[in-house]
């Protein structure tokens, strides 16, 4: 099959490009919350190999310069670190300043942070609180950091980029952003039903917010050529229990957890011209679990 050098779509006619060339980030600046956990040194990565710019951002200043100087190994300046309250929306304001000041501009935005406790064998009751116990300190700050904070950067970062006609945010959302948590999964054996472990209610309550924050400003700011996607992961194996990791895989069709870097191709094509037709869009990438 032959393709034409130029394509006439409803009117429109688009010169030949190679798709390849769509996944270019070449100076582009990208800033990344929670740039110092897993998934955002995951993120950065896949921005990097395309060459854009990363400034990564965190409010833990050791974990920070841990991740800046790994990737610094490869990339050189083109990865720096910031430690930014997202909470706050002066540390905000003063991190969009800083990467102005340092790349002139800020193409992509990141949203990634998140407070996500991790299964252990010896999880925190705390940070895995019932419902029935759940305190309101716990739900400011985890709303705070999760959906707050994606909304300050959204606000001060994205009206940057609408003022300049062009940029793309992405939230990192979760697969329990589109179904509840199983809490069998967390179940441990011995103790009585009122002190059994839960996936928190915050967590699915910050990445449904964003999903909700997504169509909003993929509206809000259409006319200003700011795309706003969303990608829905499912769970990451990073060691965990082989009990939990058994139970999970049985709800998964491809039977398996993700790796992490299984997520970088998806991240690359939300914010790079790849997905120039895409906006309000939420790609669920979980194995298949949401389809059973």
């Amino acid at each position: 099959m032959a393709f034409s050098n130029d394509a006439t779509v409803t009117g429109q006619t688009s010169g030949h490009c190679n798709v390849l060339q769509r996944f270019e980030l070449t100076n582009r600046t990208a800033i990344i919350t929670g740039g110092a956990g897993l998934m955002g040194i995951q993120h950065a990565v896949a921005l990097c190999d395309a060459g854009a710019r990363c400034i990564l951002v965190d409010i833990n200043e050791a974990k920070l310069n841990n991740a800046v100087t790994e990737l610094q190994g490869k990339y050189g300046q083109r990865v720096v670190g910031r430690v930014c309250d997202i909470t706050k929306k002066e540390d905000v304001i003063g991190l969009l300043q800083y990467s102005l000041e340092l790349w002139n501009s800020v193409e992509i935005l990141i949203n990634n942070a998140a407070l996500n406790p991790q299964v252990s064998e010896k999880m925190n009751q705390q940070e895995f609180s019932r419902l029935e116990n759940f305190s309101v300190e716990q739900w400011n700050r985890e709303l705070s950091v999760g959906l707050t904070g994606a909304f300050l950067c959204s606000q001060v970062i994205g009206s940057d980029m609408a003022r300049k006609g062009k940029g793309v945010i992405l939230n990192i959302a979760s697969d329990l952003a589109i179904i509840a948590p199983d809490q069998r999964l967390y179940q441990v054996e011995g103790l009585p039903a009122d002190r059994q472990p839960v996936k928190p209610v915050t967590y699915s309550v910050v990445k449904t917010g964003l999903l909700g924050l997504t169509r909003y400003l993929s509206t809000y700011w259409a006319h200003q050529n700011v795309r706003v996607n969303s990608i829905s992961p499912g769970g990451i194996f990073t060691n965990q229990p082989q009990e939990f990791v058994n139970r999970l895989s049985s709800l998964i069709p491809m039977g398996r957890m993700a790796q992490a870097d299984e997520y970088q191709a998806t991240v690359l094509f939300l914010v790079s011209d790849a997905s120039s037709y895409l906006t309000g869009t939420n790609i669920v990438a979980d194995g298949g679990r949401t389809v059973w």
